[in-house]
């Protein structure tokens, strides 16, 4: 539905009808239509690219920023290991909605705004699990002994600790990506988020409750989409932990 849209629906998601405005569920509009007339089927269809996108977006960036970051501090150790704990700590000390509130304030509201603000703060979470992983993977006996032969740091890095520390940083990533729409829906429900007229499912929900008593469906079905995909990336990280983990009842099968 990301990918093609367009083979889901043949409706503009932003095309305006006055006359059709806030019509419950029918054949002509299975899930009613907004305020303006806008098909909502069509636009949770158009709002699962920007949604995903978005979520994916801010998982992928705090991915590769924490995990470099915990990869070579973790193995360089002593004063950039100390200087590192410090700043992940600073980090962590706020929830991330806090964090992402007062860098938008500052940055301007907007979907790509909020992605950037909240890998500016996930980050921290990937560096410091990376990093007790690389701790515990560095003294084992084929680092130890690459390090005897002589091989370069970023040799043992990229080919040694990354292989063997990935597999629980990318569980938790799959699963991060549900948290991540959550608090993008989060964000453009207090006014931070993806700005009309996008078809962002929270931006969708948002202004659907002001029309919740009356009108429910057009709050309800975005909201619907959002705890589909969410639950659907859970069970997703649930199966690659199965994968990943060699002591799991999958490897034993």
């Amino acid at each position: 539905m990301a990918v093609a849209p367009q083979l889901f629906t043949s409706r503009d998601p932003n095309a305006i009808a006055f006359l059709e405005r806030l019509r419950p569920p029918s054949l002509a509009h299975p899930l009613g239509t907004d305020e303006n007339g806008r098909d909502l089927w069509a636009r949770v269809v158009f709002g699962t690219r920007p949604t995903l996108a978005a979520g994916v977006s801010v998982i992928a960036l705090s991915l590769v920023l924490g995990s470099a970051a915990g990869l070579v501090v973790g193995y360089a150790g002593r004063r950039a290991d100390e200087l590192l704990m410090r700043v992940i700590e600073f980090f962590l000390a706020f929830p991330q909605v806090v964090w992402a509130l007062a860098i938008a304030t500052v940055m301007g509201r907007g979907l790509v705004v909020c992605v950037l603000a909240l890998a500016l703060t996930w980050w921290a979470q990937y560096a410091r699990l990376m990093r007790a992983q690389v701790l515990v993977v560095k003294e084992r006996e084929f680092v130890l002994a690459s390090r005897a032969l002589g091989q370069r740091a970023w040799r043992i890095l990229l080919g040694h600790l990354l292989p063997n520390c990935v597999s629980t940083v990318l569980v938790k990533a799959t699963i991060d990506v549900s948290l991540a729409i959550l608090l993008l829906a989060a964000l453009s429900f207090l006014g931070v988020g993806a700005q009309p007229p996008s078809p962002e499912w929270g931006a969708m929900v948002t202004i659907g409750r002001k029309y919740l008593l009356d009108y429910p469906w057009y709050a309800t079905f975005p909201g619907l989409a959002i705890f589909l995909v969410v639950l659907a990336f859970n069970i997703l990280g649930e199966r690659v932990r199965d994968v990943l983990d060699p002591t799991s009842e999958t490897w034993r099968a």
